[in-house]
């Protein structure tokens, strides 16, 4: 265990300590000699530098309520947004943002979840749980990118598909499987960033990419940390073990394979600065690009199915 787990470890101890304390009273001489101490050990753990999130730590980083959304990086990232509304078969669904714009002045399609930061945008984007007709929409919108030669952003912050009884009937299911067909069969450069919550079929039908990119304190995995607890040891508050335990964090992620690159968060995290936030993005995405743009579009199909057929690999001690 190294020392930045070590001292996160201590400091836990020493912050329960300092609750009983201040629970019967800090007036004593004992009692405020004991502080003292605390106070001064506290202090020492604080010298040894800024300590690594663990990986329940770096999910609630990950949901944090003021985290760029999708709607946020096409401002800072993206001129020329026009939306694009409707999947031509049901209706629009907010949770799925889609529109055509300029990146470096090269004409592009920016696709992604959307959550919301009042209670009344978290109610009209469904919480950036995406309804079929958003999936069908998105792929609406690349097949149109696709025609007309426009590289596709994706960028991923869903606890999910939205899992209710009418996005069943509509063909949930259907839409995310179709998805994940028809992106691996696009002749454009896609670019993938998760960059919040990466929740599974939910996120996957919008990632399907030549690179896929992951925020320093983003998480990707096939069910939440709560759901993983909820089944395994049927208590919710193992949430903190289920993290650690499922490797969802960019760290683990990028050590199988799964994810290209960590794009690194200022600060404690993105979102203490949405612009520098994006400028961190910016510069690996146009590199990204720029490489992407050397393939021809039979390449770039091989590569990503290439990609993705070496995920999930696994090795057996006999």
């Amino acid at each position: 265990m190294d020392s930045g787990l070590k001292a996160d470890e201590e400091l836990e101890l020493i912050e329960r300590q300092i609750a009983q304390l201040e629970l019967v009273g800090g007036t004593s001489d004992e009692a405020r000699k004991q502080l003292r101490e605390i106070h001064d050990r506290v202090d020492e753990l604080r010298k040894q530098g800024p300590t690594k999130p663990n990986a329940w730590q770096r999910t609630e980083l990950a949901r944090h309520p003021n985290r760029p959304y999708t709607l946020d990086y096409v401002q800072h990232l993206f001129t020329d947004f026009s939306e694009i509304h409707g999947d031509r078969a049901y209706g629009d669904d907010p949770a799925m943002i889609c529109g055509m714009a300029r990146f470096h002045g090269e004409e592009v399609l920016v696709v992604g979840t959307q959550k919301g930061r009042d209670t009344k945008q978290k109610v009209y984007r469904n919480f950036g749980m995406p309804n079929p007709e958003g999936y069908r929409k998105a792929i609406r919108a690349m097949q149109m990118a696709e025609k007309f030669g426009r590289p596709i952003f994706t960028f991923i912050d869903t606890p999910g598909a939205y899992p209710g009884l009418g996005a069943e009937e509509r063909g949930q299911g259907e839409a995310i499987a179709y998805n994940l067909r028809e992106m691996s069969r696009l002749r454009v450069p896609i670019l993938v960033t998760v960059t919040g919550e990466g929740g599974s079929g939910g996120a996957l039908a919008i990632a399907v990419g030549n690179r896929v990119y992951m925020l320093e304190n983003s998480i990707y995995s096939v069910i939440s940390p709560e759901g993983c607890a909820s089944i395994m040891w049927r208590d919710a508050t193992k949430r903190n073990l289920a993290a650690e335990a499922m490797h969802i964090t960019a760290p683990d992620l990028i050590g199988f394979g799964i994810v290209d690159a960590i794009i690194p968060e200022p600060g404690d995290g993105a979102h203490t600065d949405h612009a520098q936030m994006a400028e961190n993005m910016d510069q690996v995405l146009s590199a990204s690009l720029a490489e992407l743009k050397q393939l021809s579009p039979q390449q770039l199909v091989d590569e990503r199915y290439e990609k993705f057929r070496k995920m999930a690999q696994f090795f057996r001690e006999v």
